[in-house]
C-alpha cells in the first residue's frame, strides 16, 4: 500500500499497518462505507468516496486495481492496458476474446471471479495488484454451508482462497471486500481468521467540525443562514454521515431555511431514522422527572444517576436498567422523563426482525453503529421479553432469535459503553426475559413499578393525568379518587379521562352546566377497574422478585419472605400461563 505524506483516517491507517505486517492480504471494510472520506495532502483537505480513496490513496503505487460488483462487472480502474494485455494471453489458452473485446468480460460472480483469479496468479510475481469487491454481500451472501448452491459456492471458495493462500499473502496482491453490514455476508468470510475486518465508523464530533470547515467555504451563504456556532453545530450533528450533513445543510441554504436548533432536531431525526431504515425512533423529550407522580425512590435513584452523568462520572453508572411491573404503571413514561432530565438523545429500538436470512442481524449491526456514533444515548426497548430473543436457537425461526440474543448480550456487556449507551428494558413479564440478559453487568438495576399505594399518590397521579390529557380543569378542582377504587394505574386513569372527555363533547348545555368536576366525579363512581386481578398480582410479584434494592418496594412487599413470594406465584401461575 502507498506510503505517502498524507494524513488518512484511523481505520485506513490500521489497514495499512496490518498489510505492512505481511500476514494478511484480505480486508473486509464494513460500517460507514457509503460516506465521504477525508484526505489531507500537503496541508489541503479534500473529501471523496471510499472507492476513489482506496484507488488513489491506499493503492497509489499499485500497477493494477480491479473493481467488481454484480451490477458493473469487472472494471480495471488502474492499469487497464496491462490488464487487457494479460487477458489477451489468457484468451489464447482459454479460447476466449476478453482481451480484444472487453465488453464480453463476464459479470456473473462465478465466471468473473474465476477470470480475476486466473489473472492474479499470472501476474502476482511481476505486478502489484489490488482487487476491490464492492457490495460484497451480494457476491457472498449470508447462508448456511449446506444450503449454498454451486453458483454461490465457487465465488465463496475463491474469496476464501485469496485470504488463506500463502503464495498470495507473500506477494503484492491485496483484496478488499466492501459491505455495509458484516452480518449480511457469508459467515465463512465474515468470521475468517485469514482476513482483517475493519470498521469504518461514523464521523466523530471533531471530524464533523473538520468537514463543516470545508463545507462552509464551498457553500455560499452558509454562515449567514446558520444560527448555531460551528462547535455547537458539530455536537448536534453527531450520528450523521458527512453525506447527510451535506445534503441537509445544502438543502436548507438553497431554500432559504434558517439553520436553527428546531430545524436541526427535526432533520437529524428524519435522516438518522431513514439511515436506519426506520429501525430506530428518535423521541423528542421535553419532560423531566418532575412530571412523574409517585415512584419516589425510583425517581430519586434516576435523578442521582442523571447528576452523575452530567458530572461525567461514567464509572459510577450502571450498564443498564430493567423497568418492570404490571401494565399501566408508567415504565415508558418514567424512562422518557428521565431522558429529558439528563438531556441526552433517547431512541426506541423498533422491530428490527426480518423474515429474510441474515437481515435481522444486519439491521442490528446498523443500529449499533449509529448508537456508538451518537456519543451518549438512551436506548429504550419496550416489550423486552419479546424483542430480545432467546439464548437457545429456535428451529422455527432459523436460529434468528438466538443470534439476536447473542448480539444484544455482547453489546450490552461491553464496558466501553458504560455511561455512553444507557440500555433501558421495559416489560411486565421480566420472568420471560433470559436470565443472562438481565444479570449484573448488563441490566444492573431492576426497578419495579407499582400502582399508587396511598390516597395521596392516587390523587397526585390522577391530577397529572388530567394535565397530560389537557383537561380544561384547574388542579384544585380535580375531585379526589374514591378510597375503594383499589390499586389503579395510570393507563386506567387515562382511559377514564378519555371517557369523560367523550361524554363532555357529546353533552348538552344542561349537563355541561353541572361542570366538568361533577362529570369526572360521576365517572369515577361508575368506573370498573381491570377484571384480570390475578394476572395483575402475578406481574406485581414478579416485579418484587426481580427487584435489586428493597427501597424500591412498597412496605407491604418488603415484609414478604422469598418463600412466600414463590408460593403465591406458583398458585397464580395456572391462571396466567
Amino acid at each position: 500500500m502507498a506510503e505517502r505524506a498524507t494524513r488518512i483516517p484511523g481505520w485506513a491507517e490500521e489497514m495499512r499497518r496490518i498489510f505492512k505486517g505481511g500476514t494478511v492480504s484480505q480486508f473486509v471494510l464494513h460500517g460507514n462505507v457509503n460516506d465521504l472520506v477525508p484526505i489531507e495532502e500537503e496541508g489541503k483537505l479534500r473529501f471523496g468516496g471510499l472507492k476513489p480513496f482506496l484507488v488513489d490513496t491506499m493503492f497509489a503505487n499499485y500497477d493494477v486495481v480491479l473493481t467488481y460488483n454484480r451490477g458493473a462487472g469487472i472494471r480495471p480502474v488502474k492499469g487497464m492496458e496491462s490488464f487487457l494485455t494479460t487477458l489477451k494471453g489468457l484468451d489464447t489458452w482459454s479460447q476466449t476474446s476478453f482481451g480484444s473485446n472487453p465488453g464480453m468480460i463476464p459479470r456473473d460472480p462465478r465466471a468473473a471471479l474465476e477470470l480475476i483469479d486466473r489473472y492474479v496468479h499470472v501476474v502476482m510475481s511481476k505486478q502489484r495488484v489490488a482487487v476491490i469487491l464492492d457490495w460484497a454481500q451480494f457476491v457472498v451472501p449470508r447462508g448456511e454451508v449446506l444450503q449454498i448452491s454451486n453458483s454461490l459456492a465457487e465465488p465463496l471458495i475463491r474469496i476464501m482462497e485469496w485470504a488463506a493462500d500463502p503464495e498470495i499473502q507473500g506477494s503484492h496482491v491485496c483484496t478488499v471486500l466492501v459491505a455495509e453490514n458484516l452480518a449480511d455476508m457469508n459467515q465463512q468470510v465474515s468470521q475468517s481468521p485469514h482476513s482483517a475486518k475493519i470498521t469504518i465508523p461514523l464521523p466523530s464530533e471533531a471530524e464533523i467540525t473538520q468537514y463543516l470547515g470545508a463545507l462552509k467555504s464551498s457553500l455560499a451563504d452558509f454562515e449567514k443562514m446558520c444560527d448555531v456556532p460551528i462547535e455547537a453545530l458539530s455536537q448536534k450533528l453527531i450520528g450523521m454521515t458527512r453525506v447527510n450533513v451535506q445534503n441537509m445543510l445544502t438543502e436548507a441554504v438553497r431554500n432559504g431555511v434558517r439553520i436553527d436548533p428546531p430545524f436541526l432536531i427535526k432533520k437529524k431525526k428524519e435522516m438518522i431514522e431513514k439511515e436506519c431504515y426506520g429501525l430506530l425512533d428518535f423521541i423528542e423529550v421535553t419532560n423531566s422527572l418532575d412530571d412523574v407522580a409517585g415512584h419516589d425512590e425510583a425517581r430519586k435513584w434516576l435523578r442521582e444517576d442523571a447528576r452523575l452523568l452530567r458530572l461525567g462520572k461514567l464509572d459510577s453508572i450502571p450498564m443498564g436498567y430493567l423497568m418492570n411491573g404490571r401494565i399501566g404503571t408508567g415504565k415508558t413514561w418514567l424512562t422518557f422523563c428521565w431522558a429529558g432530565e439528563i438531556g441526552i438523545p433517547c431512541v426506541v429500538l423498533k422491530n428490527f426482525r426480518d423474515k429474510w436470512q441474515g437481515s435481522t442481524e444486519g439491521n442490528l449491526e446498523k443500529i449499533f453503529n449509529i448508537l456508538h456514533a451518537l456519543g451518549q444515548v438512551m436506548v429504550f426497548v419496550d416489550e423486552a421479553d419479546q424483542a430480545a430473543g432467546k439464548r437457545e436457537n429456535d428451529s422455527n425461526d432459523g436460529g434468528v432469535s438466538g443470534r439476536v440474543y447473542s448480539m444484544l448480550a455482547k453489546e450490552m456487556s461491553d464496558t466501553r459503553n458504560r455511561g455512553k449507551i444507557l440500555w433501558v428494558f421495559a416489560t411486565s413479564r421480566p420472568d420471560l426475559l433470559e436470565v443472562d440478559l438481565k444479570r449484573t453487568g448488563r441490566l444492573d438495576v431492576h426497578i419495579p413499578l407499582f400502582p399508587p399505594q396511598t390516597d395521596d399518590q392516587r390523587n397526585a397521579l390522577f391530577k397529572i393525568m388530567c394535565r397530560k390529557l389537557k383537561m380544561p380543569i384547574k388542579p384544585e378542582e380535580v375531585p379526589p379518587v374514591p378510597k375503594d377504587m383499589g390499586e389503579i394505574g395510570g393507563n386506567e386513569f387515562e382511559s377514564l379521562l378519555v371517557r369523560v372527555n367523550r361524554r363532555w363533547q357529546l353533552a348538552g348545555e344542561d349537563e355541561k352546566k353541572k361542570g366538568l368536576p361533577a362529570m369526572i366525579k360521576d365517572e369515577l363512581g361508575g368506573f370498573r377497574p381491570s377484571a384480570h386481578l390475578r394476572k395483575m398480582e402475578y406481574m406485581d410479584l414478579i416485579a418484587v422478585k426481580e427487584c435489586t434494592d428493597d427501597k424500591f418496594l412498597p412496605e407491604k412487599y418488603r415484609k414478604m419472605e422469598p418463600e412466600q413470594i414463590e408460593a403465591r406465584l406458583a398458585a397464580l401461575r395456572m391462571s396466567v400461563e
